[in-house]
Parts: C-alpha cells; sequence; structure tokens
C-alpha cells in the first residue's frame, strides 16, 4: 500500500463528510488507481460517527473508535501508526480539514524527487479571517455551508481559495515562499515516523497542545530528512469549536502560554518553530491562489 492517511476527530459529524470529500478517489487527482487507506480515528466522541453519513463517498476509509479516550490525541495518533498499512503516512490531527485536489498527487511525487522528505501543506481557514476573528463577527456552520455551496464544493476544489484565507504569524504580507512553522497534513515516510517515536504522549493537554508542532519539528528537523512545501494547495479549517482555533483571542491567549510551559518542560526549550531549510514543489492552479493579493471578501 502507499498511503495512509490519519484522520483524528472529535464531535465533528457535521465536518467529516466534507473532509472524507477532500480525501476521496474522484477527488484527488490520481487517486482513482492509487492503493491508500484513511484511517478515522474518532477519540472519544460523545455521539460516535454515523459511517452512513459519508456512504457516498468514494474513500478507503478504516473507521476506528478509541474506547476509553484520552483528551489528547497522542495515543490515537500512535494507535493508528501503528495500523497504517502504507509506505507514506500523512498526518492530519485536526480532521476538520478540507484539502485541495492535488495534495496526494505532489506530495507522492516529493517521495520520488527528494531524499526522505517530509511534504506539508499550508494551512488555510474557511472564512474572511482567522477564525478566532471572524467568529465574533459573526462567521459560524451556518455561514460556512452556505460558502461551500456557492463553490459547488466539491466538483471544483480549488474554488476553496476563494472562500478562505492563509493562516499568518504577525507576517500580514503573505506568499507561498513564507516558510511554514505548522501543517495540519503533512506526509512523511511511515517507518520513519515510526522510529521518530511517533506522538509523544507527554503532550497530554486535551487537543494534544503544542504536539502537532512538536512532531512536525522533530520530523523536519531530523539531519536525514529534506523539508518541503507545497505550493498552491492547502488545507482549510472548517469551523467545528476546536480547543483553540474556535475560542476568542483573549481566551487564547493564557492556554498558549500554558502550552508553551509544557512544551519547554518536554523539550527544555520554548522554540516550537522549525528553522530548517524547505525546498518547494507546485503550481498555482488559479487566480485565487494568488495568496500575496489582498482582495475583498464576500459572504
Amino acid at each position: 500500500m502507499k498511503l495512509s492517511v490519519i484522520l483524528i476527530c472529535y464531535d465533528m459529524a457535521r465536518e467529516i463528510p466534507r473532509s472524507l470529500q477532500g480525501l476521496s478517489r474522484p477527488y484527488q487527482i490520481g487517486a482513482a488507481d492509487l492503493d491508500y487507506e484513511v484511517l478515522l480515528v474518532d477519540n472519544g466522541s460523545p455521539v460516535p460517527l454515523d459511517p452512513q453519513s459519508w456512504a457516498h463517498v468514494d474513500v478507503p476509509v478504516v473507521h476506528i473508535e478509541i474506547e476509553n479516550a484520552h483528551p489528547s490525541p497522542a495515543a490515537a495518533i500512535n494507535h493508528a501508526l501503528a495500523r497504517a498499512q502504507g509506505e507514506i503516512v500523512c498526518v492530519m490531527i485536526d480532521g476538520a480539514h478540507i484539502l485541495t485536489p492535488g495534495v496526494f498527487n505532489l506530495a507522492i511525487a516529493a517521495f520520488d524527487m527528494f531524499d526522505n522528505p517530509v511534504v506539508a501543506t499550508r494551512y488555510f481557514w474557511m472564512g474572511p479571517k482567522a477564525q478566532n476573528l471572524s467568529i465574533s463577527e459573526g462567521y459560524n456552520q451556518e455561514v460556512e455551508d452556505r460558502l461551500l455551496e456557492k463553490i459547488d464544493f466539491p466538483s471544483a476544489g480549488y474554488r476553496l481559495f476563494e472562500v478562505g484565507t492563509a493562516l499568518r504569524t504577525a507576517n500580514e504580507n503573505i506568499n507561498w515562499m513564507n516558510r511554514l512553522f505548522e501543517s495540519n497534513c503533512f506526509f512523511m515516510g511511515t517507518g520513519f515516523f515510526r522510529e521518530l517515536g511517533g506522538a509523544d504522549e507527554r503532550f497530554d493537554f486535551p487537543g494534544g497542545g503544542f504536539i502537532n508542532s512538536d512532531i512536525f519539528k522533530r520530523a523536519v528537523d531530523h539531519p536525514d530528512t529534506t523539508a518541503v512545501q507545497l505550493i498552491g494547495e492547502g488545507c482549510f479549517h472548517q469551523v467545528h469549536g476546536g480547543t483553540t482555533t474556535n475560542i476568542t483571542t483573549e481566551e487564547r491567549k493564557p492556554q498558549l502560554e500554558e502550552y508553551l510551559d509544557q512544551y519547554e518542560a518536554i523539550r527544555g526549550n520554548r522554540d516550537i518553530i522549525t528553522h530548517s531549510t524547505f525546498s518547494f514543489l507546485g503550481h498555482v492552479p488559479n487566480d485565487a491562489a494568488k495568496i500575496h493579493r489582498k482582495r475583498k471578501f464576500e459572504y
């Protein structure tokens, strides 16, 4: 088997069918004949996922329900990693993300072009701003449903760039060459991820704290890997009430400090961002994907 996608979810009954559409055979370029699996891990949702909600989607799902699940997704990631059959593993710690159509094709191509690559996809928010801001201005699931209907998702997946915005830090002038500090969809060799130790279960906060950043940094900074960023592809975060993504900026600040304290206790420093050099691979599929351009967003 070529690829295993680890898709972690908690209380995402609305979002998961669309996330799976973004991982499906007809949607992902080159996936019609791809030997792959999506390990959909329900990490203790109060109401279990209903497989009938994605029965219409042509996607090879292995549905895993974690019993007595820990609020951190670390153990869920490791459970899926132990079961993964693919040569390559894709880690999606927040299952509410929708991919653009070329992610699989380009990521797999990177494994033929680079030595032991770690391939990262840029993070986007659904909606006009970071959701910590947009939800305070009226953005919600109903608005998001209308946006996805407006672009006729999933028939033209690159139109996601019309209804989303790239994750920014202090740098407001975003472009595809800005180095990623985190990704919610990144690929590496399955054997390498196992050798790396998988997810560190000391990251035990609900949602995992900085566990995603930790996995990404350890993989990218490893001396034997090549860091690769995809251009013209993205993963788009659906609004769902996430641990850090869908709370106000004021609520988020002390929470992030607590996460940083835990990271320092585990790693001995507070530097969660990789400083490695990236190679780039991709294209610009449409005008809306020219993310350096400022544009008015209407919904």
